[in-house]
């Protein structure tokens, strides 16, 4: 294999619109065929002809209820005062029987519901209004309210009359024209033919859910939220075992997913270096081949679209966010057409940005956003892990668009925010601010009485500034106020109220056979930590992120220093533990409930107090009394006890 000398650029990019227009030119959005398929597994195929009725439904006049058969006239001004009887015919008209009695002027029949109404009658007086008497041999029935014509009778025909078309091309089949169909008598139904896509995952660095992971390597969680949309547009797919970088393998497999299936997706490989093995298999392909290699698109950017044959080839980028939403944008219409399925509806509303936002000049950047409702508007918190993430694109509510000429948004700026599904549901309890895993015991608790959640971790002070903003209903903290010592208690003002919550340790965290560090039994103060650290040769740090509390307490304990890593920020307590984990970095301060998930020595530092903002405007909302009970319930008090935290 060659090497990076030989990396090329991207060819010309196009924009969004552009690369559509050149990839659907040489496909037919048509659907690719209809099959006859059994009633019972029609569920979500989409009709291909009209279904017209061949029978009326009801197929007679019905009774809509137990009561009497009467003729309209012989009941007219009945009333609990002037009662009407009538003799009573010795039939009882039962669903399923054919009468033979006619209602004849001063008579009636019994009949139950959905019995067939008798010839001379054209009306039913419920049951109630009724009562019935025997006169020697024979019965009356006596009836103290009058009816109209044709009440409580369903007549033939109207509800689905012969040649009415009662379901339409096109419609997707959901349980109610299931019902429909059945009550037609049908056993099958013609639908459109559902389009086949393959999925390939490409790179050595993919494996399979299942299989040890080694450092460096990914699951392949691609190809599973791939096949998932596939099937959520209609469609089916062919999953295909990951492809190392083997340009023959990859050839053999990409020209059996042509031969076999409509539409080829392959994930990952979308440069032009020379390792990018899916381009360079999908730049042999011809009539007409490639058409489109590279989008100014964040994300998405590398994106490469190809046809064959009349049959869509489509390269999408590696990082999960960056294949779902590209595969949204130009695969999924093509899923849909040749499925049967009409184009998406997407809805927009206006929402406020949390925060300032820079983008790239020359690139229209799409912006997974999550909704927030404050002060009757909504605001959008962008959800910036990149398109590396898996569960940037599941959480989202939206994105917006930021056009190509534009280089910033202001914080508080109105834009439009395209929701993923149609209708957005907000959260019953709303967080924003520092996680932890005591926060996820809580919130599970709370999801399984019945409260949807959302969170955001974005740090201490980002939350306590949400909670004053009035824009979620918790905010999580631990922020240590250098010149009282104690946490939180120097950011409350009025309107919101500061809840205890629980004690967790700050700890040093370093690996356990690493000799550099040599602390007594027990914690350690500031001086002996700076000592450690100061003596320790080549030792590398991983830091905090500004904002959040442990970086204040790092930046408090080192009075100053900045030692080697020390611009490594990472947001979580989980990423500082893997990066000394994997030997990328010597020492941190994190949690010492998660440094010990990552098995690493765990030297106690500080006890600090993680406690709840609450915007009092929000206090007696349901979901918040709960979350309150929750802190107080001895169940979840001892679960906190048992990872390792200490509540208030």
């Amino acid at each position: 294999m060659s090497g990076p000398a030989e990396q090329s650029q991207f060819l010309k990019l196009a924009s969004r619109d552009e690369a559509v227009a050149r990839f659907q030119k040489y496909l037919s959005l048509q659907p690719l065929g209809i099959e006859s398929v059994e009633l019972s597994q029609s569920l979500d195929r989409v009709l291909a002809q009209d279904v017209i009725a061949n029978i009326d439904i009801p197929g007679f006049d019905r009774s809509n209820m137990d009561g009497f058969a009467v003729c309209s006239q012989d009941v007219a001004g009945a009333s609990e005062r002037e009662l009407k009887t009538l003799l009573l015919n010795t039939e009882v008209i039962t669903p399923g029987l054919l009468p033979i009695q006619e209602v004849q002027s001063g008579t009636a029949s019994v009949i139950a519901t959905g019995g067939a109404l008798p010839r001379g009658a054209d009306a039913v007086v419920p049951v109630e209004e009724t009562s019935v008497q025997q006169n020697e041999d024979r019965q009356f029935v006596s009836i103290s309210r009058s009816v109209m014509p044709g009440e409580s009778v369903s007549f033939a025909g109207s509800d689905i009359a012969i040649g009415e078309t009662v379901l339409r091309k096109g419609q997707r089949l959901t349980s109610r024209e299931l019902g429909v169909l059945a009550a037609l008598g049908r056993t099958s139904v013609d639908v459109f033919t559902q389009p086949r896509v393959a999925i390939i995952s490409t790179g050595d660095e993919i494996v399979p859910p299942g299989q040890p992971l080694p450092v460096g390597s990914v699951y392949d969680s691609n190809a599973a939220i791939l096949s998932a949309a596939v099937r959520e547009l209609g469609g089916t797919s062919k999953l295909y075992l990951p492809i190392k970088d083997d340009r023959d393998q990859l050839r053999s497999v990409l020209a059996d997913a042509i031969e076999n299936c409509d539409i080829v997706i392959l994930s990952g490989g979308t440069s032009k270096g020379e390792g990018d093995l899916s381009y360079h298999a999908v730049s042999e392909l011809n009539n007409p081949g490639i058409l489109v290699h590279g989008v100014t698109l964040k994300p998405g950017k590398p994106v490469c679209l190809a046809v064959t044959n009349k049959k869509p080839v489509v390269v999408l980028p590696g990082f999960p966010t960056s294949a779902v939403f590209t595969f949204h944008e130009f695969v999924a219409p093509i899923v849909r057409a040749f499925g049967g399925h009409p184009e998406a509806e997407r809805k927009t509303i206006p929402a406020k940005l949390a925060w300032k936002l820079n983008s790239s000049r020359g690139r229209t950047e799409f912006l997974l956003v999550n909704l927030i409702e404050a002060n009757d508007s909504l605001v959008a918190y962008p959800l910036g892990k990149g398109s590396g993430s898996v569960t940037t694109f599941s959480s989202a509510d939206g994105f917006i668009k930021i056009d190509q000429h534009t280089e910033m948004l202001e914080a508080g700026a109105v834009c439009e925010v395209t929701l993923i599904s149609p209708e957005l549901k907000p959260a019953d309890l709303t967080v924003i601010g520092s996680h932890c895993r005591g926060l996820d015991i809580l919130l599970g608790a709370l999801q399984e009485r019945g409260y949807s959640t959302k969170a955001f971790h974005v740090g201490s002070e980002a939350g306590v500034r949400a909670a004053k903003r009035g824009e979620c209903d918790i905010a999580p903290s631990h922020l240590l106020d250098s010149q009282t010592n104690r946490y939180n208690e120097h950011l409350l003002e009025e309107g919101i109220k500061l809840v205890s919550g629980y004690l967790r340790m700050q700890s040093f965290v370093c690996r356990p056979d690493d000799d550099r560090f040599q602390f007594p039994q027990g914690s350690i103060d500031q001086a002996g930590l700076l000592k450690q650290i100061r003596m320790a040769k080549n030792a590398v740090m991983v830091n905090r992120n500004t904002g959040s509390g442990t970086r204040m307490l790092i930046d408090q304990l080192l009075q100053g220093d900045q030692p080697v890593g020390y611009t490594n920020q990472p947001k979580t307590h989980q990423a500082v533990c893997a990066a000394i984990k994997q030997n990328r970095a010597d020492w941190g301060i994190a949690i010492d409930t998660v440094a010990r998930d990552y098995r690493l020595r765990c030297i106690p530092l500080k006890q600090e107090q993680y406690d709840f903002f609450i915007p009092k405007e929000r206090l007696n909302r349901p979901a918040v009394q709960e979350f309150l009970r929750l802190l107080k319930e001895k169940t979840i008090r001892q679960q906190l006890r048992e990872v390792g935290f200490e509540p208030c």
